[in-house]
């Protein structure tokens, strides 16, 4: 899957195809091989990459606003981890979004203390993303007490489904938590079981024109590329999941 998502990994096929087949090719399949290889190449330089996220981060403001009542949860969503933690306080092991999340969802919670602090995020080890994260909260100044968590959701959409079936249930009000490129999915999902979400940006991705650089293929414009990739992908089938009928 992460190859069908990147445009390196899609350039190379395609290029491959091209070489193999172009003598059998028909003319107007000849062109659209030429421009998608255009594209995956302009897509592997900041300035496709940058493009692409940009088409999402454009949708989340830049200045926070929440109407009355302010949220009384603060809810934050794993980022990953970079590896299996080796204990529950393996901060080491988690992947840089996570700690930027945590970090701004804390300073959000430190204006509000007697907010509950809500981490959502399992995870493919036995140690979850959220195990750690509580952990790190604490570490941070959050009190145990005001911590609840869920550790079983492996995707966005099950973040929002598993918070909405914790006991005492969150209010519908929350801060969400995340990075901007991630926001536009997030909150989809929770809007879908019934939160009213007041949206809580950790950072953002995109960055302006930097130089002759930001036209030059770069393996960090790549993965830049693949996250937006599998955002705009993951927001299509979101919607979907939205609109499908419920069964009972």
């Amino acid at each position: 899957m992460h190859f069908v998502l990147s445009p390196l990994g899609l350039g190379i096929l395609v290029a491959i195809i091209m070489l193999v087949a172009w003598r059998r090719m028909p003319k107007w399949l000849r062109a659209i091989a030429i421009v998608f290889e255009v594209l995956a190449v302009v897509a592997c330089c900041p300035v496709g990459a940058n493009a692409l996220v940009w088409l999402i981060e454009s949708r989340v403001p830049r200045t926070e606003t929440c109407a009355a009542p302010a949220p009384t949860a603060v809810v934050v969503l794993s980022g990953g981890l970079d590896s299996p933690p080796n204990s529950p306080e393996d901060f080491t092991a988690l992947d840089p979004d996570s700690v930027q999340r945590m970090l701004s969802a804390v300073a959000l919670w430190k204006k509000t203390p007697s907010a509950t602090f809500a981490i959502a995020g399992g995870g493919p080890f036995p140690i979850s993303e959220s195990e750690v994260l509580s952990n790190l909260a604490e570490s941070l100044g959050v009190p145990a007490a005001s911590i609840v968590r869920e550790g079983e959701s492996q995707t966005t959409w099950e973040n929002a489904q598993q918070l909405r079936k914790l006991q005492p249930p969150l209010p519908d009000r929350i801060w969400l938590v995340s990075s901007a490129i991630h926001l536009p999915r997030a909150i989809a999902s929770f809007r879908a079981v019934g939160f009213d979400p007041c949206i809580h940006v950790s950072d953002r991705d995109y960055l302006a024109p930097q130089g002759i650089g930001y036209y030059v293929p770069q393996s960090s414009a790549v993965r830049k590329s693949e996250l937006a990739i599998h955002e705009l992908l993951g927001q299509a089938v979101y919607a979907f999941y939205g609109r499908a009928p419920k069964s009972s």
